[in-house]
């Protein structure tokens, strides 16, 4: 199978590998840093393309992992997107975290075009990608759901098709909701703890065994207790999604009134020059609040 995949950044370059060691994928990749994409043609062999278009002609299915909105829009239906030189039925899989309403969008595109599309954010993190072990939330046709999966299999535990198209999206926003009360709800807990002056490592080793647990709390305990975050899931990209999140809550009335406040904390985090940080550093919030 040909494909082509655009976009390598801490999860679309292990996903792209993926794809090229388990799938045995003929593989044309873009990145626009075009050292990125040299380097992952030298570890996983393959091509890099000059354009995103460049990269879809003649795939049989084309990925992408970008930034956002306008980063897909521009690599879609572009000058030099990808729709532009897709065969008739190829295949387009979008990994990107991004509104339901660009997934509808361009499903609609897509099939204007003869072309299939599958909105498919992922969940698990830069480790989860790199392991293969990823969660994919798809929304869009059962046909084109039934040629997705057989590919998307090679870099997840776990996909379902959960709707048309953007139901993939919204579930994703689902995800972030919930984590975002959970890191939070860590980060007090971590800092009370602290603050009482107990074993936190001794108290997480216990209460994660109980109704507490979470995967936050396996993962990011240690990352809030050595105040050390420099790895995992950028707070600006959580306030990029939590964005999202709030977007759609205001279109179908749903409120969030947790998510808006720990949206609000990750702004703080920002101020404290953490945009970069991992998203484990809510937990900063209370430490810069102790100076004060």
């Amino acid at each position: 199978m040909r494909a082509a995949w655009i976009g390598l950044g801490v999860m679309g370059y292990p996903m792209a590998g993926h794809l090229v060691t388990r799938g045995s994928v003929d593989m044309t990749v873009y990145n626009r840093t075009g050292a990125k994409a040299a380097k992952w043609v030298e570890t996983f062999k393959g091509r890099a393309a000059v354009t995103p278009a460049a990269a879809a002609k003649d795939a049989d299915v084309v990925f992408a992992c970008v930034g956002n909105d306008d980063d897909l829009r521009q690599v879609t239906i572009g000058s030099d997107g990808a729709f532009n030189s897709m065969k008739p039925g190829a295949l387009f899989i979008d990994h990107t975290t991004a509104s339901a309403s660009v997934a509808r969008e361009l499903h609609a595109a897509a099939k204007a075009r003869g072309l299939g599309f599958v909105d498919a954010p992922v969940s698990g993190g830069q480790a989860g990608a790199e392991n293969g072990m990823l969660t994919v939330m798809c929304g869009g046709d059962e046909a084109d759901y039934a040629r997705a999966e057989p590919l998307i299999v090679h870099f997840s535990k776990m996909r379902k098709l959960l709707g048309p198209a953007g139901s993939g999206q919204l579930a994703k926003m689902c995800n972030q909701i919930a984590i975002a009360g959970l890191v939070q709800g860590l980060a007090e807990a971590v800092n009370f703890g602290m603050k009482a002056g107990l074993d936190m490592e001794a108290v997480v080793d216990v209460i994660s065994k109980g109704a507490a647990g979470s995967w936050q709390m396996e993962n990011r305990h240690k990352t809030m207790i050595a105040g050390k975050f420099d790895f995992g899931f950028a707070a600006d990209w959580m306030r990029k999604d939590l964005g999202i999140c709030l977007d759609e809550s205001r279109r179908n009335g749903a409120p969030l009134p947790v998510t808006a406040l720990v949206d609000q904390f990750y702004a703080e985090v920002q101020k404290l020059g953490g945009g970069r940080w991992d998203t484990s550093s809510l937990i900063a919030r209370f430490q810069n609040l102790d100076k004060k």
